[in-house]
């Protein structure tokens, strides 16, 4: 149906057999801006402005505030890292707020944001099965809920890529006053 809709030559030649007066159909689908994005073509140009700014915006919140939360109760912290059997508690706690607070700020503010995402997904792989590793848990709840922070990493990681593939987007520090390539 994708070729169909984009009008490949085989989708075009499948598609006159199968369903009469297709071509007609995609002709008039085709002058609708919206549905040729959602048919995979075209560009969104305020998708494309605004969309990699929320994106950033969004991701780097979690980050941001984790940080913050590490900052504003480091004995709290500190005794959860201690029940997971970590070492070094005081160089990771403080390690771990500043790799949030400066990559949380790297994707607020564009700046670095590749770098910065890099950094945050290579922080997460540790974090996520350190603390994360809901099949060690007996309880049904506690596993399930960790089931759930460990997929929400693992999605964290998936937005992450994304930024470091797509870039940090035209409303940034990185690409003020250039156009993106």
């Amino acid at each position: 149906m994708a070729s169909f809709l984009r009008g490949s030559a085989a989708g075009s030649t499948a598609a006159r057999g199968v369903f009469p007066g297709a071509s007609s159909v995609r002709s008039r689908l085709s002058a609708y801006p919206l549905w040729t994005f959602l048919a995979g073509g075209g560009r969104s140009e305020a998708l494309d402005r605004y969309g990699t700014l929320a994106a950033r915006l969004l991701i780097s919140q979690v980050f941001l505030l984790s940080g913050v939360m590490k900052v504003m109760d480091p004995a709290g912290t500190a005794a959860q890292m201690e029940g997971r059997g970590m070492f070094w508690v005081p160089f990771f706690l403080w390690a771990a707020a500043a790799v949030e607070l400066g990559g949380g700020l790297s994707l607020l503010l564009g700046y670095k944001a590749r770098l910065g995402a890099l950094v945050l997904f290579l922080f997460l792989i540790p974090v996520t099965l350190t603390f994360h590793t809901w099949w060690t848990y007996a309880d049904p709840k506690e596993q399930h809920v960790n089931m759930l922070f460990f997929l929400h990493n693992l999605t964290l990681m998936g937005g992450l890529l994304l930024v470091m593939a797509v870039g940090p987007g035209p409303l940034s520090l990185d690409l003020k006053g250039r156009r993106p390539s």
